[in-house]
């Protein structure tokens, strides 16, 4: 599944963010709105990632999601 494909189906996909990130609330997750780059910004504000670690993880979250 691509990027594109999550932002379209951000509402059904919330929970599975939510599973894998519990430290996001769902304002978090309605503001995010299926953009990857505010994904990314707010995981390594609540979880103090580097920008190479959230990017491999968005990227293995990807990968594992189903089309």
């Amino acid at each position: 599944m691509n990027w594109d494909q999550i932002q379209g189906n951000w509402k059904q996909l919330t929970g599975q963010v939510k599973e894998k990130w519990g430290k996001l609330t769902d304002d978090d997750l309605t503001m995010i709105a299926g953009k990857r780059d505010q994904l990314a910004g707010i995981l390594q504000e609540r979880y103090g990632y580097a920008k190479e670690h959230v990017e491999k993880a968005l990227d293995e979250f990807t990968n594992g999601l189903k089309p």
